[in-house]
């Protein structure tokens, strides 16, 4: 039988309790959201007692299905002050589900600024003192922890970001071989979990089984077809496989949607120089993993290792976006000076995306001069020194922006739009302004079918069909989420109708349902429509779901065009009749 945990950092306690029948049939994101609507006021400080921190493995965490153990953190958001999801891989999510364990949700504060850390296992969960982590990097708090609770165990903590409450904190995840280079990175989640005054989670997995299948058979039989169309679907057996998410840096640059220099063009003429192809090359060069997965049971397998030029570890392969943050959007085509980068937001536990849209917007306010790659690793080590610059560039492009009086800051919600101009592809624009999330190309994916035509072909330059496109998207979104895949099987998805139907007949034969299709979409919008309801009661309207004028004012080059989206194509979005 699954439980919720239940942790009180004000009195120490933990408690394990049955699934209310209100949160039964709901796991990752359906669940954290779920909670978060229901028990957490709207209005409440993100960073005080009445917030709540939620992780949460998906429906199909603790099985053997393909690329399923993804993990859900959710809370009142300290950067957007709405909702907030932000997934990650890793091993806890399988951990977890694999426990017997729906959601752990942590309640309430610490007393005297003390730390904690939560051991969770079959035998006990306990809160017990974490002082000693006290202002310390992921990477040396999971060293300590190591010392203490071994290697076959999960970690997930913050770094000094999270413990200073920085809007763009991370919580952060150990991959397969002990390294905290997973994150659930937007929204500022580990600043939550830092005003909990917990520093770190420990999962040990031992005693633990692979999740109850009512219909054993089925279930297994559906599995295969949906790896099946993982390992024959272009993009996630070749293109992700091969040159990881960095393979989008070179197509996104010949769209002409590539952000750089702060959203004032859509192509960068150092493009090849940080792109998957080059990585790959770098990788091969180096002997090190170019096909490595973020968690246990991924065939995707679209990160690798990044090894310096003497052959030491540096970071994984940085992601697309994290490439494109600090590279073309601030002007640097060094993938050395990413790479470095990319470890040391790991280690100080920041978003990649916020914290390189901040370090770009205060590039335009003068701070430093853009391309100035030594110049952004000064800036990086400035927020793991916790200066009074370093807590501006911490909190965010929201923050930064006005702290230098730059007009062009690209937020929505107050989050840092991601990878991809939304004047060039206007579908992803519309999730951007539409979603809960805040500015969250994760949340409805519609560069698939501006730009790489799957799932059908919605020309990306042209308004028309852009909202529906993206409703669409959100909806499905939510409920990858909630099953706790990975967002990448979204890409057969759309292209190969059985992987859709074996994903439906996976969460059937899990747990004895005679769900269809037209459920599995009841369901995300059913997440959404929370979502919506929470942002509304903490104050969110109309004017909420836009973008900044500059993207309907300002000419993006090479293609020239605004953001015309209509404004009540906008607001028909989260409209659910």
């Amino acid at each position: 039988m699954f439980k919720i945990l239940r942790v009180n950092m004000t009195d120490l306690s933990v408690k394990a309790e049955d699934v209310p029948e209100e949160y039964q049939g709901l796991g990752g994101r359906g669940l954290t959201s779920a909670i978060v609507a229901k028990e957490v006021e709207p209005t409440c400080s993100p960073i005080g007692t009445n917030n709540k921190l939620i992780f949460a493995p998906g429906l199909l965490g603790g099985t053997n299905c393909a690329n399923s153990g993804r993990i859900s953190v959710g809370a009142k958001s300290p950067l957007t002050g709405g909702i907030k999801e932000a997934n990650s891989g890793g091993q806890a999510g399988q951990y977890l589900a694999k426990l017997g364990i729906s959601a752990i949700v942590v309640e309430g504060m610490a007393q005297d600024d003390m730390l904690h850390k939560l051991f969770v296992s079959k035998e006990k969960c306990e809160l017990l003192p974490a002082d000693e982590l006290k202002g310390m990097g992921n990477y040396a708090t999971v060293e300590r922890l190591k010392d203490e609770y071994g290697l076959d165990v999960a970690f997930v903590s913050i770094g000094q970001a999270g413990e200073w409450k920085m809007g763009a904190a991370t919580v952060a995840f150990t991959d397969k071989e002990l390294r905290p280079t997973r994150h659930a990175g937007r929204g500022g989640l580990g600043a939550v979990m830092g005003s909990k005054g917990l520093k770190a989670i420990i999962i040990d997995p031992s005693e633990g089984e692979a999740a109850p299948l009512v219909d054993r058979e089925a279930f297994k039989e559906a599995a295969k077809r949906f790896a099946k169309a993982l390992q024959e679907h272009p993009v996630t057996s070749e293109g992700l496989t091969t040159y990881g998410t960095a393979v989008l840096i070179n197509v996104i640059n010949e769209a002409g949607a590539l952000p750089t220099r702060n959203f004032s063009n859509g192509r960068f003429e150092g493009a090849d120089k940080v792109g998957g192809e080059t990585l790959n090359k770098i990788t091969a060069e180096r002997k090190g993993d170019p096909s490595h997965g973020c968690m246990t049971g991924c065939i995707i397998r679209c990160s690798g290792t990044f090894l310096d030029s003497k052959g030491n570890h540096v970071s994984k392969w940085p992601e697309y976006e994290t490439i494109w943050a600090w590279g073309p959007n601030c002007e640097i085509d060094d993938l050395e000076a990413i790479a470095r980068i990319d470890r040391a937001c790991d280690d100080i536990g920041v978003d990649t995306i916020e914290t390189g849209a901040a370090v770009a917007v205060a590039m335009e306010g003068g701070v430093k001069e853009f391309g100035d790659a030594a110049g952004a690793e000064e800036l990086i080590a400035e927020i793991g020194e916790g200066t009074p610059l370093g807590r501006i560039l911490g909190s965010g492009a929201g923050v930064t922006g006005k702290t230098f009086g730059v007009r062009r800051v690209p937020v929505v919600k107050n989050q840092a739009l991601p990878a991809y101009d939304p004047r060039a592809v206007k579908g992803v624009g519309v999730t951007y302004a539409t979603s809960p999330m805040g500015g969250d190309h994760t949340a409805g994916y519609a560069v698939a079918t501006n730009i790489m035509k799957i799932g059908g072909d919605v020309h990306p330059l042209r308004t028309e069909s852009q909202a529906k496109l993206s409703k669409d998207l959100q909806v499905t979104t939510a409920v990858i989420d909630t099953a706790g895949l990975c967002l990448f099987v979204a890409f057969p998805m759309l292209d190969i109708p059985d992987a859709f139907t074996a994903m439906v007949d996976m969460l059937n034969a899990k747990y004895g349902l005679s769900m269809t299709g037209d459920d599995i979409g009841a369901l995300g919008q059913k997440v959404l429509e929370m979502e919506t309801d929470f942002n509304r009661r903490a104050g969110f309207g109309r004017a909420d779901d836009r973008l900044p004028e500059f993207f309907r004012t300002e000419k993006l080059p090479p293609h020239n065009v605004v953001f015309d989206v209509p404004d009540d194509h906008l607001d028909s979005v989260l409209k659910f009749d």
